[in-house]
C-alpha cells in the first residue's frame, strides 16, 4: 500500500472557496496529507488557519520562499505543493517550488502570459518535477468517457465543436462578486483578461481534451458590457483547428440564470457527442441513424480507463469535488510511482503545464484578435 503523499499549500486561508475546496478534494481518498503552508499574506490570518487544520506551529511558514526553501531540506518535507493564489502570483510561486524540486499543483490559468507558462514548462522539465494544471472538469468520469470514445473513432472525424460556459454572477452594474471576483476584475491582478482566463481557458482545454485537436487560429470579439467594468464579461470566439475542423467558443459572466454552465458539443463524421457539466453523470451519443443514447456513470458501457474514477454506484451522484479528487488522485498516484521507480509518462491522467501554456496561447492569440479589430490570429505552440 502506498504511503501518504506529504503535501503543502499556498493560499486558501479564511475566505477562501478554492483553497477549501482543493483541501476537500485530496481528502476524498485520504492518500495525502497537509503538512505544511503559508495560507495568507496576513501572518495571523495564515496562523489561525494552520491552527484549524492542525498544522504543526513550525511549518506556517512566513511566505513561500521559505517554505520552499525549508520544505525542500526536510527529510519529511512536502512532495507537492498546492498553489491557490490570483493569477499574477503564479509564476513567482510555482518556480521557487519547481526550483526547489517540489512537484505543483496550480489552480488555472497557470500563469498570466504565455512567456512564464512556458518557462514553468521547461524548468519543470529541467528539474523532473511532477506539474498539474487543475481544469477540475476534466476529472468527471463522463469527460474522460467522452475524451475515450472521440479517441476511438466512435463518432468519427471530429468536424466542429461548439463549447460555452455562461455564468451569470458579474451581470450588475456595481457587483465586482465580492473577494472572489474582485482581483479577477482587476487588470493589475488578472493579466488583462477577465472572463476569458477564468472560464475561456476551461472551455479552450475542454474542447481539447475531448478531441485531442490543438488550435491553430482564432478569431475573438471580447466585450466589456457592464458599466463600469474595464474587462471583458462576455467573449465570443471562432476557432479552427490544425485538421481543418472549426468550432465556436462562448463564456460569459452576464448571462443571469446560468450557474456554472460548462457545455460542449462536438460534431463528428459518424456521430456527435453532448456533455453538460452540471449533469455530468450523463453522456448523450447520438449515432448516424439519428439514434440517441444516454449512458450513465456507473454502468459497463463506460470505458475502463474512466469508470476506474467512479466512487459510487449509478444513480448515486458525483460531482464537482469527485472530478477534482480524481485529478489529485491521478497526481498522487504519480508522484508515488516516481518515488518507487515505476513512473512511465503515460501513466499521467490530469491537465499538466503543457495544457497551462495551451491555454495562454490560446488567450493571448484573442487578446491580440479582439485588439486588432476582430482578425483571425494564429496560436503559438
Amino acid at each position: 500500500m502506498a504511503e501518504r503523499v506529504r503535501y503543502g499549500m499556498v493560499g486558501g486561508g479564511p475566505g477562501s472557496f478554492i483553497g477549501d475546496a482543493h483541501r476537500k478534494a485530496i481528502a476524498i481518498d485520504g492518500n495525502a496529507e497537509l503538512v505544511a503552508g503559508v495560507f495568507s499574506r496576513s501572518p495571523e490570518k495564515s496562523k489561525v488557519t494552520a491552527e484549524l487544520l492542525h498544522i504543526d506551529p513550525e511549518r506556517c511558514y512566513g511566505s513561500y520562499q521559505e517554505m520552499a526553501e525549508k520544505e525542500s531540506a526536510r527529510e519529511d518535507g512536502i512532495e507537492f505543493v498546492v498553489v491557490v493564489t490570483p493569477n499574477f502570483s503564479h509564476y513567482e510561486i510555482c518556480k521557487a517550488f519547481i526550483e526547489a524540486g517540489i512537484n505543483v499543483a496550480c489552480d488555472k490559468p497557470v500563469t498570466i502570459s504565455y512567456d512564464t507558462a512556458a518557462e514553468l514548462r521547461e524548468l519543470a522539465a529541467e528539474k523532473g518535477v511532477l506539474f498539474m494544471v487543475t481544469y477540475t472538469y476534466m476529472g468527471h468520469v463522463t469527460s474522460k468517457f467522452a475524451r475515450d470514445l472521440i479517441a476511438n473513432g466512435e463518432i468519427g472525424e471530429v468536424r466542429t465543436v461548439m463549447a460555452e460556459y455562461p455564468q451569470g454572477w458579474l451581470a450588475h452594474e456595481g457587483d465586482f462578486g465580492g473577494k472572489q471576483g474582485e482581483w479577477r476584475c482587476d487588470p493589475a491582478r488578472s493579466g488583462g483578461v477577465n472572463c476569458l482566463g477564468d472560464l475561456g481557458t476551461h472551455v479552450e482545454n475542454a474542447a481539447a481534451t475531448f478531441t485531442g485537436l490543438k488550435l491553430k487560429r482564432v478569431l475573438a470579439r471580447m466585450d466589456v458590457v457592464v458599466p463600469g467594468r474595464v474587462l471583458d464579461d462576455n467573449d465570443q470566439v471562432l476557432v479552427e483547428y490544425e485538421n481543418g475542423a472549426t468550432g465556436i467558443y462562448w463564456t460569459s459572466q452576464i448571462a443571469i440564470g446560468c450557474d456554472n454552465s460548462l457545455r460542449l458539443r462536438v460534431y463528428g463524421s459518424k456521430g456527435t457527442i453532448l456533455w453538460f457539466q452540471e449533469n455530468p453523470e450523463v453522456l448523450t451519443l447520438i449515432d448516424n441513424d439519428g439514434n440517441i443514447k444516454e449512458i450513465h456513470r456507473g454502468y459497463g458501457a463506460v470505458t475502463p480507463g474512466a469508470a476506474k474514477y467512479g466512487r459510487l454506484p449509478a444513480g448515486h451522484t458525483e460531482g464537482w469535488l469527485e472530478a477534482m479528487g480524481n485529478l489529485y488522485r491521478s497526481f498522487t498516484e504519480c508522484i508515488n510511482a516516481k518515488k518507487d521507480g515505476s513512473f512511465t509518462a503515460d501513466m499521467v491522467d490530469y491537465p499538466t503545464i503543457e495544457d497551462g501554456v495551451e491555454g495562454l496561447a490560446f488567450v493571448e492569440a484573442c487578446l491580440e484578435s479582439n485588439k486588432n479589430g476582430n482578425v483571425w490570429v494564429e496560436v503559438k505552440r
